[in-house]
């Protein structure tokens, strides 16, 4: 049975990797604070931005994603819940194996986008080589 260990409420996926890393809600610091950047009165004056810090690790985040509090939240505790995820697991953790895929795809795409070119490369040179000389006598 899953167990939400936290003050919000995270998707079955999330408490479930939460669960595997051992993470507990009483390591967490959490803090509002205000908002920078853009957005004018209404971001310097609420405390939308989540601080979130995990003691064992030291890992820190800060989320300014969106504009309610509540949605700041949520993502904070995703982000942190991935970067402890990565830290433990390194290259087992999801998101590694993510960009390892994307990685591979890419690979592929020039490696067809290069065969493509020598391809056109090769077909101009034939057109080319082809062309009759004009000579410079009548």
């Amino acid at each position: 049975m899953i167990m939400n260990l936290f003050p919000i409420e995270l998707s079955a996926k999330y408490i479930e990797k939460a669960q595997e890393l051992y993470i507990q809600n009483n390591d967490i610091i959490e803090q509002f604070i205000h908002g920078s950047g853009h957005g004018g009165q209404k971001i310097n004056k609420t405390s939308s931005t989540v601080y979130l810090k995990h003691l064992p690790t030291g890992i820190e985040i800060k989320c300014q994603a969106f504009r309610e509090r509540g949605k700041n939240r949520i993502q904070a505790y995703k982000l942190l819940i991935d970067k402890i995820e990565f830290l433990k697991k390194g290259k087992e953790s999801e998101k590694a194996k993510k960009n390892y895929k994307l990685k591979k795809q890419k690979q592929k795409r020039s490696k067809r986008a290069k065969e493509k070119i020598l391809e056109q490369k090769h077909l101009r040179s034939e057109v080319k080589k082809n062309r009759t000389q004009v000579k410079a006598g009548f």
